[in-house]
């Protein structure tokens, strides 16, 4: 069979989210606020640096101010913490993300409480997920974790009304799983959601179901296409590493089997997909951020 699944394009539309900030930027630059985002890394970890300097790259390129703090592997808790806190009080700097994760000598959780609420550039801080669990119904004003965020943007931006429509999130993790049902079903959006997880039993029967599938659970296809609608939307957000054993590099696997693209309606591209929408949705709270600061100077 022939793929007939609409392709979800993360890199077009995170271009347009681009292009939207770098004149949202501009315009704050001419109140005299330059948006600056911050990463702090621990550590020479190769995909963390790319990663790191892939969000540098772009920022820069829509007229961000770009501020980066490395530390060594063996960086003590208390100079991790001194870093954090000198950014917290940086009036440059209105949104930052310590890149996870952090050598096991450190106090992850402690690191991530320490970012003030109103810099938290992921929106995964305890303090912006509790404000987002109390706000069902009203303007969100607080940073919105980025990933979930993407996945619903990119569908937003490939007219797909998620307006009762249900969705079945694959994962329970704290960037997706947790908080994708959260943002799903503030009114604004409406959907109804699900949440399976490798303790579900009947997961394939609730998959069956679905208008929409977000698998997000780090599982090598575990979103099969027998589990799929006719017409669903299926993005693919999960990531797993493999060494391949022909040429010992590694190869990347997404939760969702390629057969699915024959029976969805849409899809989202692993990488391609959301992984861009992330980054953009990143430097938007930042942008957010910026605003929020100019608008109380």
């Amino acid at each position: 069979m022939a793929q007939t699944a609409k392709i979800l394009d993360g890199k077009a539309a995170s271009a347009s989210i681009k292009a939207e900030l770098s004149e949202r930027v501009a315009a704050l630059k001419a109140r005299g606020v330059t948006p600056g985002i911050a990463t702090v890394l621990v550590g020479a970890d190769p995909a963390s640096q790319l990663y790191v300097g892939m969000k540098h790259k772009q920022s820069k390129a829509i007229g961000m101010n770009s501020i980066q703090k490395e530390l060594p592997a063996d960086a003590t808790q208390e100079q991790v913490e001194a870093v954090i806190d000198e950014l917290n009080a940086d009036p440059s700097c209105h949104g930052y993300i310590v890149q996870l994760p952090l050598p096991k000598h450190l106090d992850t959780d402690a690191i991530l409480e320490r970012i003030d609420p109103a810099k938290d550039a992921d929106g995964l801080h305890p303090t912006n997920l509790g404000r987002l669990v109390l706000n069902v119904n009203g303007k969100i004003d607080t940073p919105l974790p980025c990933t979930p965020r993407g996945v619903i943007e990119l569908l937003l931006r490939n007219d797909y009304d998620l307006k009762g429509k249900h969705v079945v999130v694959v994962g329970r993790g704290v960037t997706i799983g947790r908080p994708m049902p959260l943002l799903l079903t503030r009114r604004e959006i409406n959907a109804t959601v699900t949440v399976v997880h490798t303790g579900t039993p009947n997961m394939s029967e609730l998959l069956k179901q679905a208008d929409v599938i977000v698998g997000a659970a780090g599982a090598k296809h575990i979103v099969k296409a027998e589990d799929v609608k006719p017409g669903a939307a299926v993005l693919d957000v999960g990531v797993t590493r493999e060494t391949d054993p022909e040429t010992g590099k590694n190869k990347i696997y997404g939760d969702v089997e390629p057969a699915v693209a024959e029976v969805a309606g849409y899809i989202s591209p692993n990488p391609g997909g959301v992984g861009p929408m992330t980054v953009a949705l990143l430097m938007t709270n930042v942008v957010e951020a910026a605003e929020r600061a100019a608008d109380r100077a």
